[in-house]
């Protein structure tokens, strides 16, 4: 009997134990701060981590994690050679039927124009200067520097060399470009800086320095490759492009090789260039690899961070008590599928964020309806600390961390009088019946020792 009467006790007192702590329908989450966890990246780069949403009915927050790229692409510095076609094939128009047609002189050379724009612009760590080569239009000087003019001697004044390009005549019967990268590499200073190269043309060459017949012979093609290995082990960065070339089938008179060999034998493949870079394009794809792919490739540090690791660590407290779940997946990179049990942490790596690039992730905390009212009026941090680290654009590791973090608290609103809620009558008729179980076992303790 008095086993049975403690047994009841301590149920009773475990009812009234869990009707006094708050419950997940009566509880309320505020947001107490919400700062914003802000890493520097470099000069112009950031990460952040900020709360973005607050549905405090449903008892959840979202968090959003964000690194931001804003680094600009320092363009090319030193010395570039631009070198033009200008024989009379460049007259053509690059749509025979349509008399309105421009010229592939036309549309070459206003995309270079554009092309020493972007490069000048805001840029006074590069001078450019321009060669035209063809061949001299005197048959007696073909084969020689004659073949070659310098249009533009090494500036940094874009209107001065767009200018000089507007000028230039397409008037040379045939194609020596060995005369034009020569003269070319003639005109750059003995200065320790990066020399680059610009090739544009629209024929196979098929006459070079001392051979102008037969044209096309194998002293033009080697001579004119030889001379292009030259110059890129002299450290000169070359890209070519190639159009213009309607059928690499045709075999020209007294040559045994078609345009098609004679091109992969001078320049080789796109794949598998003879030197730099070469683009073989149709006259359609002129403007577009000009101003973007050739562009693009002369940005010799692109300013992307490598390696980026974010590591996002929980308290146990928001662990034991609340639901982790990702809104979307990241738009770069992966993440860690769910928060790691060892040090509760979930992981973020992105290989590369180039420069504009933004990467982000959200993810949701929302309090568990078994959750420990011992953290009733608690504040709580959503998160512990951020470590990230990466690689910069010297590729040496840098590490960074910051514990600014989001606060939340939950609260139980006061109780009510006996009237306005079961909560207070029910507390009532507990202590009650406790406080008569008490008695009636100590009177039948006094009964039993009076016995």
């Amino acid at each position: 009997m008095k086993k049975k009467i403690f047994l009841g006790i301590f149920l009773i007192l475990i009812f009234i134990a869990n009707i006094s702590f708050a419950s997940y329908s009566t509880v309320q989450m505020e947001v107490v701060e919400e700062p914003v966890c802000t890493i520097q990246i470099g000069e112009n780069s950031k990460f952040e981590k900020k709360l973005i949403n607050k549905d405090l009915a449903n008892k959840e927050v979202t968090l959003q994690l964000q690194v931001t790229n804003e680094e600009e692409n320092s363009k090319p510095a030193g010395e570039l050679m631009l070198v033009l076609d200008n024989s009379d094939s460049m007259n053509e128009l690059v749509e025979p039927d349509n008399e309105q047609s421009e010229s592939r002189k036309d549309l070459i050379f206003e995309s270079s124009k554009t092309l020493v724009s972007n490069l000048l612009e805001g840029n006074d760590n590069l001078q450019i200067g321009i060669v035209s080569f063809s061949s001299n239009v005197d048959s007696s000087q073909e084969g020689t520097s004659a073949d070659a003019n310098v249009v533009a001697a090494l500036s940094n004044n874009a209107t001065e060399l767009n200018n000089a390009i507007s000028n230039i005549e397409a008037n040379g019967p045939r194609t020596d470009l060995d005369a034009g990268i020569t003269l070319a590499s003639e005109q750059f200073t003995k200065n320790n800086n990066n020399k680059y190269m610009i090739v544009l043309t629209d024929g196979v060459p098929n006459i070079a320095l001392g051979y102008n017949n037969p044209y096309y012979s194998d002293d033009v093609i080697n001579t004119t490759k030889a001379k292009l290995q030259q110059l890129e082990n002299e450290g000169i960065n070359i890209t070519t492009m190639l159009t213009g070339i309607e059928d690499e089938d045709y075999t020209p008179i007294n040559i045994e090789k078609t345009f098609g060999e004679i091109i992969n034998e001078i320049f080789g493949t796109e794949e598998n260039p003879t030197t730099g870079n070469f683009y073989y394009v149709t006259d359609d794809e002129v403007e577009e690899t000009i101003t973007n792919d050739i562009y693009n490739s002369l940005l010799p540090v692109s300013q992307s961070y490598k390696n980026i690791v974010i590591k996002d660590y929980f308290p146990q407290e928001i662990i034991d008590n609340f639901e982790f779940a990702y809104v979307s997946d990241t738009n770069i990179g992966e993440i860690s599928a769910e928060v790691d049990p060892t040090d509760n942490s979930i992981t973020w790596t992105i290989p590369e964020l180039a420069s504009g690039q933004t990467a982000t992730v959200q993810y949701t905390l929302k309090l568990k309806e078994d959750f420990d009212s011992s953290i009733v009026d608690k504040l709580l941090d959503t998160n512990q600390k951020v470590d990230i680290t990466y690689k910069d654009f010297n590729n040496n590791d840098q590490t960074q961390t910051s514990d600014v973090t989001p606060v939340l608290r939950l609260t139980e609103p006061p109780a009510v009088l006996p009237k306005a809620g079961m909560t207070t009558i029910l507390i009532t008729v507990g202590v009650a019946v406790v406080a008569l179980l008490i008695f009636s076992l100590i009177r039948l303790s006094q009964l039993r020792n009076i016995k």
